[in-house]
């Protein structure tokens, strides 16, 4: 783990209850989605980028993490120019495409909802730890123990999946067997492991219920998930940021929603 990672996690940001960053990136994501509009999108976006210093991850860090966003969001966008929904002027036409102002318009509130959506679920979940998380959603929340502590074992159990397949495919090639036929070498790897993982989830899953994790009961925790200041401060931002957009888009006249249209 490197420095700017460790700080991440370890500074005041991070010790904010996960549950409070589920529903302040859900509170900012609500409006996106029901509406396909510059505006809302472009004001949630600029007060996003005004806040993401004070989240205590660095720019670094930020980069590496959010890179898939910046790549994923022109592609849909670029999608969305060629063959959306043409209106007014059409500028380019061949075969299937069919580029006008419509679908630019289209297009460009396309990119800037998927980053005011994408990236600030990425910043605030960089910090979350799963074992905190699963005890909010528990205490918290009030969602079903069984569930959330089953979740939390097969979220744990990515790691030793990534760890699996790196041995099986040291193994193969020790033994020869993995020098040529990449596909067959991969289906035949992809069933190893998945053979491996059903013995693993097996065990798993006897242990905990030996150990009482299936009992109806209700149960104790080892870590109390509070709630309080901080955590109401940051819902109440993202409150905010989703309020200021929508205002500025009915302002505007430009709030177009989206939900149920055909």
């Amino acid at each position: 783990m490197t420095q700017l990672d460790a700080h991440a996690r370890t500074g005041g940001f991070a010790r904010i209850n996960p549950v409070a960053k589920l529903a302040a990136s859900g509170l900012i994501a609500l409006p996106l989605i029901l509406t396909l509009d510059v505006v809302s999108a472009a004001v949630a976006l600029v007060l996003e980028l005004i806040l993401f210093p004070f989240a205590g991850v660095g720019w670094r860090e930020f980069w590496v993490r959010t890179w898939p966003v910046w790549l994923a969001a022109p592609l849909t966008a670029l999608t969305i120019a060629l063959y959306g929904e043409a209106s007014g002027q059409v500028h380019f036409e061949w075969l299937f495409v069919r580029v006008s102002d419509g679908s630019l318009a289209l297009a460009a509130a396309t990119l800037l909802r998927v980053l005011a959506i994408a990236l600030p679920s990425v910043v605030l979940f960089i910090t979350v730890d799963p074992t905190d998380l699963a005890d909010g959603l528990a205490q918290i929340v009030r969602l079903p123990a069984r569930f959330v502590l089953g979740a939390l074992a097969g979220l744990r159990m990515v790691g030793l999946f990534l760890d699996d397949w790196r041995a099986l495919e040291l193994a193969r090639r020790a033994r020869g067997v993995a020098d040529r036929g990449r596909i067959r070498r991969f289906a035949g790897m992809a069933f190893a492991l998945l053979v491996l993982s059903i013995r693993r989830g097996s065990k798993l899953a006897t242990a905990m219920e030996a150990r009482g994790f299936g009992a109806p009961i209700s149960r104790t925790w080892a870590r109390a998930s509070t709630f309080g200041r901080r955590e109401w401060l940051l819902v109440a931002i993202g409150a905010a940021i989703s309020l200021t957009a929508v205002t500025a888009a009915v302002l505007t006249g430009s709030w177009n929603v989206i939900l149920g249209s055909s």
